[in-house]
């Protein structure tokens, strides 16, 4: 049975989310999009109608939304007669979102935890902080509520799920790598929302170690590894939603995640930051003015959905799981390589977005199909990774294996 969607938001990753919703909408039905600026949702859909996305005739339509306007939400849903929401606005609108599609019956789900504007970095685990506190709700209203399934979060953590389940017999250690090869031209710049971007870099760095949790800072720890198609990379060990919760629900006692970053970006971040730039505190101007440093540091960045029609170069994210098999130590590499270039041609957004945009869709085609249809709220490790890696596979992000047997596609 057809599913209608309402996407929110109208950034890059709507972007992607709607181009594949529209491919898909033979199983996903009419296609809506929302965000504060309507006109941004109207580019998407004129996107879309360019590139002859759609593959069957059906609605694709453009509204005006306050999303952290609850009843402005559920009279959206109700209007549009959506029955999946898929969340790729602003981590600030989560749980607005979220309560609007409790209180309609609509399928929920996100790419990112969500986030108070006015606290950083809060104690972990995140999701116990928001999500998991309407966990018991979606299961009393057979809500199906999946979290943070973009890639990473959400691709990674079916990576970890299919490592436990199928490559190991217990798991020491698992470690995301999520590497971005690519080059945009442009002096600085933010693959996300720059706001929500720097929020995840100024505060405290959380890992699990040990089945506890370790607290860092930004950029104190980093790894060199050699990986496939983008060689050698140093990254850094970064605080990350998915690292709240695979360390609570696979039993795994070390979880944790890195980023690679360039000495470019890191002198810019760090200067920014020494000078206050990154604040989310509002000062007051000479004249009076008062002002949210962050706020005018993303104003003057560029608009991250900008930066696709010149990105070249690729990217590589993947879990390296750590354990024992029949009694012998064992190593995995599960990831994928995407290329901004063709993601460009294929949607018009660049491969951050892609690999961002497309999973939320493979697992609406899941729900409305039922084999996700969970009716609770769920992150995705707690899935069956399968039937979700097999759709990815054949929607442009496949799955590959390094192991002691090689380098290998996985087919599922």
């Amino acid at each position: 049975m057809k599913k209608n969607v309402l996407i929110i938001g109208a950034g890059g990753v709507a972007q992607v989310v709607a181009h594949k919703c529209a491919q898909h909408n033979d199983v996903l039905g009419n296609i809506h999009i929302a965000s504060r600026t309507v006109e941004k949702c109207q580019k998407i859909v004129d996107s879309v109608r360019e590139k002859g996305s759609l593959k069957v005739a059906g609605e694709l339509q453009a509204h005006a939304l306050d999303a952290l306007d609850i009843e402005a939400t559920k009279a959206l849903i109700d209007k549009t007669q959506s029955q999946l929401v898929i969340n790729v606005g602003s981590a600030f609108v989560n749980m607005s979102v979220l309560q609007a599609c409790i209180e309609t019956g609509a399928a929920y789900l996100d790419t990112a935890i969500h986030e108070d504007p006015a606290k950083i970095c809060e104690n972990p685990p995140w999701y116990a902080n928001y999500e998991w506190k309407r966990k018991a709700i979606c299961a009393d209203k057979g809500i199906t509520a999946i979290l943070g399934v973009g890639f990473d979060p959400g691709v990674v953590n079916a990576y970890a799920a299919l490592a436990v389940k199928e490559y190991f017999d217990s798991v020491d250690s698992i470690d995301i790598i999520d590497i971005n090869a690519g080059s945009h031209g442009r002096y600085f710049a933010t693959n996300f929302d720059p706001e929500i971007n720097f929020r995840e870099f100024t505060g405290r760095v959380w890992s699990w170690q040990n089945s506890e949790w370790v607290q860092n800072r930004m950029f104190e720890v980093k790894r060199t590894d050699e990986l496939p198609v983008v060689g050698s990379q140093t990254s850094y060990m970064t605080g990350h939603d998915e690292v709240h919760s695979l360390s609570q629900t696979l039993g795994v006692p070390n979880v944790r995640f890195w980023m690679g970053f360039g000495e470019h970006y890191i002198n810019v971040f760090t200067i920014l930051k020494n000078l206050g730039l990154l604040s989310e505190q509002p000062v007051k101007t000479a004249e009076g003015l008062e002002v949210v440093p962050l706020k005018v540091v993303k104003a003057v960045l560029p608009d991250p959905a900008s930066l696709a029609p010149t990105y070249n170069g690729k990217t590589c994210i993947g879990d390296q799981v750590k354990g024992k098999k029949d009694g012998q130590d064992k190593e995995v590499f599960i990831y994928n390589v995407a290329d901004h270039a063709e993601a460009y041609a294929e949607v018009g957004s660049q491969g951050i977005s892609y690999t961002a945009g497309v999973p939320p869709v493979a697992a609406a085609l899941l729900i409305a199909t039922g084999e996700w249809d969970v009716k609770h709220m769920a992150n995705v490790e707690e899935l069956d990774p399968k039937p979700f890696l097999k759709l990815l596979d054949a929607m442009g992000l496949p799955t590959r294996i390094k192991d002691e047997q090689g380098d290998r596609p996985l087919s599922f």
